[in-house]
């Protein structure tokens, strides 16, 4: 018996939805899953990945992989908070801090559910650095927004900015992910 594309996206679907969380943080992060159950629930969709933004210390290396993460926080963040967490950092490496918008991963059953999606994604809600990602009858999207933060924060255990800078990259920071927040309501509407 040969399995048609729509079958063949349909057992996929049910396979990725079944696994256990694979994520660092071992589950969605509460901002993000009223979305990821909504696209879950609708046929010709279902999620792969999410992230509904953060603020993360990150050791600054030239590779991906576990252990790279010092500290990391998907919701707002205070000074006092920031403060407190580079002090924990005893590493003599340079650390990086990083705010990343919201990004979702969304296999999508063909092209024309592919293309709606991503029109109403980047049109309507927002999601300006969003792509298609194709191949073998596979549609995949990557929706993800614009704002970002990175620079080196740290360096041989040296904190490299004042205070009055923290208090500048925490404003932005809970700027960002305010905004990532509200296009995640936005996209909730698709």
């Amino acid at each position: 018996m040969v399995l048609n594309n729509e079958q063949i996206f349909l057992m996929r679907k049910k396979a990725v939805l079944s696994k256990k969380d694979q994520s660092s943080i071992g589950g969605w992060d509460k901002h993000i899953l009223k979305l990821c159950n909504l696209i879950n629930s609708k046929e010709d969709y279902f999620t792969l990945s999410s992230c509904s933004g953060r603020a993360s210390l990150i050791i600054a290396e030239n590779r991906k992989g576990p252990g790279l993460f010092l500290w990391r926080s998907h919701e707002k963040i205070s000074l006092n908070e920031l403060k407190n967490e580079l002090g924990k950092v005893k590493l003599r490496k340079q650390i990086n801090f990083k705010c990343e918008p919201c990004a979702l991963h969304v296999a999508c059953k063909d092209f024309e559910s592919a293309k709606k999606l991503l029109d109403y994604a980047i049109q309507k809600a927002g999601w300006k650095n969003s792509g298609m990602i194709s191949s073998n009858h596979q549609f995949i999207l990557q929706l993800v927004s614009s704002e970002k933060i990175q620079f080196p924060i740290m360096d041989k255990g040296k904190i490299l900015v004042d205070d009055k800078f923290l208090e500048i990259v925490v404003r932005d920071t809970n700027k960002i992910l305010e905004k990532s927040w509200e296009k995640i309501k936005r996209l909730e509407k698709f």
